[in-house]
């Protein structure tokens, strides 16, 4: 069965129009219900944790939800505004049949999506997600009004997730003599990520901590580093740190008003466990800089590429049983602190790192220059099978064997629109650029 609603990352799209109206996420809440009720097979009553970011449209979703959720005979859990790996978090650690969040991540305010956790905290698996959408056409029919769910509010969900963030970061460290900026992008993470660093011991200036429920991701967080850029240096900070509206995905500033991304937060953090032990190996996507690919085989450290997304990351760690990996867009695994990607726990990675060595995060990263990246969007037609273009292979072929081992070539469709991306990456910015420009243009002819 092909997913008709599921992305890789839930349901998401444009609040008002299908599938993100008030009716289809009742039925989603009634089918993801009807799901779990199945899976209890007669046991206690199943009980659901919904989050939300600081979207308006969020007030209307979750009383969809919850309706929806309510007819099937599931009890409700309603933590308002928190992040999504805190929502992953408190699901595990209340003991709780799933969690949800109401979100759109980083896409702007008229964006919304519901996304799903398990009672473990991670991402569901696909097989659960196809068995919802299997009943998601199904009438509403609610269970006896004795069986009906109810909905509570959770007390100090804000607090118990502080307290856990804090948790992550080693007893003998602390954060005093660090004047850091933090940047929540008007989201999720608005009260809670300035308290973690402060409590912590830092000195702390808040940015895009002020939500309205329209400006969600616009001109601040992860998306729009330059902000948070201007404002280290304005205030004469020592770091930045830049999360997205539901706070799952990191980048980092340093003094002068550098941006940090993904690939080079991941490798500090990963060179920093290093220092304290073995690292069997890392996941990456297909996106990831070959810098980091050749920096860790220098290091003897395995690597391995995913699918794009960080739920795909985190199968492969599972897989090959390793603990550490993320994307370059800054979603960031660390499986021995928490079950999903995490903004302010891995910044709280990267400050133990710096703590520990004594440097900078510009020292800590200095060994590893990112490879220079061309990227070409080529229209195509709808459906377009460019996999069996053969001058197109062709050009492939002969341009990875120009690059060698000094680079690499990707093309891959877009998941949302008519387009093939063409990314090439090498050691020089101008052979990228060439070598790019011909395989679009072959695929263009």
């Amino acid at each position: 069965m092909t997913r008709k609603y599921f992305g890789t990352d839930g349901v998401r799209g444009r609040v008002g129009v299908s599938p993100i109206t008030p009716d289809f996420v009742m039925r989603l809440g009634y089918a993801a219900g009807r799901v779990l009720t199945q899976a209890s097979a007669g046991s206690a009553k199943p009980v659901v944790l919904i989050g939300k970011d600081t979207r308006i449209s969020g007030y209307m979703l979750e009383a969809a939800l919850e309706a929806g959720f309510s007819a099937a005979g599931v009890d409700v859990m309603l933590a308002g505004p928190l992040p999504t790996p805190a929502v992953a978090y408190l699901t595990r650690a209340l003991r709780l049949s799933a969690g949800v969040v109401i979100s759109a991540s980083h896409n702007p305010y008229d964006d919304n999506g519901i996304k799903f956790f398990s009672a473990h905290g991670s991402k569901l698996p696909d097989a659960v997600e196809l068995a919802i959408e299997a009943v998601l056409d199904d009438p509403i029919v609610c269970v006896a009004s004795e069986k009906l769910g109810k909905a509570k509010r959770l007390d100090d969900a804000r607090g118990r997730y502080i307290e856990f963030c804090k948790s992550t970061f080693p007893n003998e460290l602390d954060l005093r003599g660090l004047k850091i900026v933090v940047d929540c992008a008007h989201g999720a993470a608005y009260h809670i990520a300035p308290d973690v660093f402060h409590e912590l011991g830092a000195e702390v200036i808040a940015i895009g901590n002020q939500p309205n429920g329209l400006n969600i991701n616009d001109g601040f967080g992860a998306t729009a580093p330059q902000s948070l850029a201007a404002s280290v240096q304005q205030h004469g900070a020592d770091l930045g740190i830049a999360l997205d509206g539901d706070a799952d995905r990191l980048l980092m500033v340093d003094a002068a008003g550098r941006i940090y991304n993904g690939d080079e937060l991941l490798y500090v953090m990963v060179k920093d466990r290093l220092s304290i032990g073995p690292v069997a190996g890392a996941v990456g996507t297909l996106m990831t800089n070959m810098a980091l690919e050749v920096a860790f085989k220098r290091m003897g450290i395995g690597f391995a590429r995913a699918k794009v997304g960080d739920r795909y990351v985190l199968e492969v760690l599972q897989e090959r049983g390793w603990q550490l990996g993320g994307e370059g867009s800054g979603h960031l695994l660390f499986l021995d602190k928490h079950t999903t990607g995490d903004g302010i726990i891995s910044a709280l990675q990267v400050l133990s790192a710096l703590k520990r060595s004594g440097r900078t995060l510009a020292e800590c990263a200095s060994d590893m220059q990112l490879f220079p990246q061309c990227l070409i969007n080529v229209k195509v037609a709808p459906g377009y099978d460019w996999q069996n273009n053969r001058a197109l292979q062709n050009e492939k072929e002969a341009v990875e064997s120009e690059l060698g081992d000094d680079g690499r070539v990707l093309i891959r469709p877009s998941g949302t629109e008519p387009l093939i991306r063409v990314m090439v990456e090498a050691k020089r910015a101008d052979v990228a650029d060439t070598m790019a420009r011909r395989i679009a243009d072959t695929l263009r002819n």
